[in-house]
Order: C-alpha cells, then sequence, then structure tokens
C-alpha cells in the first residue's frame, strides 16, 4: 500500500511507540502521547504542511486522537475498520458481547496474565486473528507474518502492546469523555472505511462515527474482513486516492 501511495504523495508510515523496532518504554502509551510521537515525526520530515492522515485498528484510534489534538495539521482523516473507542465501549450488541468490545480487549487490559499466557507462544496467538479476521486469507503474506512474530518476540514488545490496550480503559476513556462532553469534534472531512465482514461491521459504522464527525462519509469494503490493505489493497487505494486527492 505503501508503494503504490508513494507514487502520488509523500507517505510517513512509522511503527508506533512500542511497536515493530521502536523502543519499548514503561509508560507513554495513552493515545494522547503516541499522537504527540507522530505529531514530532511529522514536524521533522516536512514542511509541517496539513496532512492526510490514515490509520488502522490501534493506528487508527491513534490517528482520531491526532486529529483532536492537532487539527491544524490534519487536512483530511481516514480511519479504518473501527469506531470512535468511546462508542465501542457504550454501544450494546449481542452479536459481539460486552458492549460493542471484543473479547480481548478485556483480556488485554488484565495486568501481567496477557504476558504470560501469550508468550509462549506468540505465533499461534496472532495466527488465531489472522485466522478468523480475514475474509481473503491469501492476502496476508507469510513473510509479514513471520515479521509479526519477530516484531512481538522482541524483549519488552508483548508488554508494550497490551500496554496500548490498558491505557485505553480509563485513561483514554476519561479524555475522550471529556472532549465530548466539551463538543469537541473532528473538524475536517472524515472517510470511515471498514471490511464486510469485520467486527464493525455488525454496527451501524457511519452512525457510530457521525457525533463526533459532521463532515462524513464512508463505506463498507465487499469481501473483506479486518485487514483491508492486505485483503483488498486495490479498493483501498481507490478510496484513499479519491479522498486525498
Amino acid at each position: 500500500m505503501v508503494g503504490p501511495l508513494s507514487q502520488t504523495h509523500t507517505v510517513i508510515a512509522p511503527d508506533l511507540r512500542g511497536y515493530g523496532r521502536t523502543d519499548k518504554p514503561v509508560g507513554g502509551y495513552d493515545k494522547r502521547t503516541m499522537a504527540a510521537d507522530v505529531r514530532a515525526l511529522v514536524r521533522h520530515l516536512t514542511d509541517d504542511s496539513p496532512i492526510t492522515l490514515v490509520g488502522h485498528d490501534r493506528g487508527a484510534r491513534v490517528a482520531h486522537r491526532y486529529a483532536l489534538d492537532h487539527a491544524e495539521n490534519v487536512s483530511r482523516l481516514a480511519v479504518l475498520d473501527i469506531v470512535p473507542t468511546r462508542e465501542a465501549w457504550r454501544r450494546g450488541n449481542p452479536k459481539t458481547g460486552l458492549c460493542a468490545v471484543p473479547w480481548h480487549w478485556h483480556f488485554h487490559l488484565q495486568r501481567d496474565l496477557p504476558e504470560l499466557l501469550v508468550g509462549p507462544n506468540i505465533r499461534g496467538y496472532l495466527e488465531y486473528f489472522f485466522e478468523r479476521w480475514t475474509f481473503q486469507r491469501a492476502g496476508l503474506d507469510p513473510a509479514a507474518v513471520d515479521e509479526y512474530v519477530r516484531s512481538f518476540s522482541r524483549p519488552g514488545a508483548l508488554r508494550a502492546g497490551f500496554e496500548d490496550y490498558r491505557a485505553g480503559f480509563p485513561y483514554d476513556d476519561d479524555l475522550d469523555n471529556a472532549d465530548f462532553d466539551a463538543g469537541l469534534g473532528l473538524s475536517m472531512p472524515v472517510l470511515a472505511l471498514w471490511g464486510a465482514t469485520g467486527l464493525p461491521a455488525q454496527l451501524d459504522v457511519l452512525d457510530a462515527w457521525r457525533p463526533y464527525a459532521p463532515d462524513l462519509r464512508g463505506e463498507a469494503i465487499p469481501d473483506c474482513g479486518h485487514f483491508i490493505a492486505e485483503e483488498q489493497p486495490a479498493a483501498l487505494l481507490a478510496h484513499l486516492n479519491a479522498f486525498a486527492r
């Protein structure tokens, strides 16, 4: 996805704090701090003109916070396969159970237990999600899966990934509630895309985003699960090029 986009845009695709080959600090996994990390990188690498910001899954939650905290730097925001975190905690749905939050959020919130149980079989845990969250399973390159396993096998990587979730409640939730109560929303155009067979599709995704993003558009990507860039790259590229031009 980065390669085709870079033919027409300058693309910055960083690993978030604690992920990939970044450092694994003991704190700073709240979305405000993670967004500030990305904001500093954008200042360093660009002329600081407003950007089109695209995020998927955990990155989309950081992108949402970035667009709230640094609205002057964001001309357009695209969020892939999520509803706002605040809505996920609050929307009941018998298909997803426990609000609209998948079971693994609650598991990852526990202190120390996920590291203990996942650590002996990182590949097995990751592949559980890769297999169940894809519609076009062939879109997941085995070499990419191997890289995920290597990345999460580095010292501190599991802890860092779980701390991302742990920061979501209550810290991120408290901040999201304060912003919502103050009437702070997304002032820029927002594009929401989701896989037609993914977890967000069990909700009304546009209805979930509308209270936060008055200038909203979006749709489900057919024959697609959670990993939009891997499963339906051509469709995603067409949407992003049309949105960002």
